[in-house]
């Protein structure tokens, strides 16, 4: 903020349709004003490391590229600015990549109206993001936390032999390590083997607590 309390605000955006719009729009807001705008990337960066900004106004899509996600993490760096990154479309691989960058929030273009408010919220460091984009990140977790599972049990899984697998199907249908020797035609000395390689590698402090486990992730 200035002397006079004034928001400076920074544009970066490389539709000149867009960005003359935009700076329109910003310039009936009595307490912020538009210091300097930019076109791309490199150009944005280069301008805030010598230029003195509040809130930068960050276009993701950029010549084709998402270069506004580099751009602003490379902003967060070298400057105090809070960045705010623009887009066309609620995509979430790129709402999760902006607020990795450093962004402090995300708006859908469409939403403009909602811009100055957010520019208030962002310097005064109390962005909440919004409800869309909050939506958008939490399925994003979801899927992030599936996939991470779905790799855990393909190792487990992995981990395991054929014979294991049928050990521990057989124990969790509540057969007796008895039952299961006479099942395979084998020693009950050889099931026991079997129950002690699946402790090492599942973990756990029984044959039926392991079964479970083995159960719970689907590996049966």
């Amino acid at each position: 903020m200035d002397d006079n309390g004034v928001i400076r605000v920074v544009i970066v955006e490389d539709d000149p349709e867009w960005l003359a719009g935009l700076r329109s729009y910003l310039r009936k807001e009595k307490d912020m004003e538009v210091v300097a705008t930019a076109s791309g990337g490199v150009e944005a960066v280069k301008l805030l490391e010598t230029l003195e900004a509040d809130v930068v106004l960050m276009d993701i899509m950029m010549s084709d590229s998402p270069e506004g996600l580099w751009a602003a993490a490379e902003i967060v760096k070298c400057s105090g600015a809070r960045v705010i990154m623009l887009s066309s479309m609620e995509e979430k691989d790129m709402i999760f990549e902006a607020f990795k960058a450093g962004a402090v929030d995300y708006m859908v273009k469409s939403n403009f109206a909602e811009i100055p408010q957010m520019i208030r919220s962002a310097y005064a460091n109390r962005s909440a993001i919004h409800p869309s984009v909050a939506e958008q990140m939490r399925e994003e977790f979801r899927r992030l936390k599936q996939l991470e599972h779905e790799v855990r049990v393909k190792e487990l899984r992995d981990l395991l032999t054929p014979t294991e697998v049928q050990v521990l199907d057989l124990i969790e249908k509540g057969h007796t390590q008895t039952q299961i020797a006479d099942k395979f035609v084998v020693s009950i000395r050889t099931v026991k083997v079997h129950v002690g390689n699946i402790l090492k590698k599942l973990g756990g402090k029984s044959s039926k607590e392991a079964a479970q486990k083995a159960k719970d992730m689907g590996i049966l």
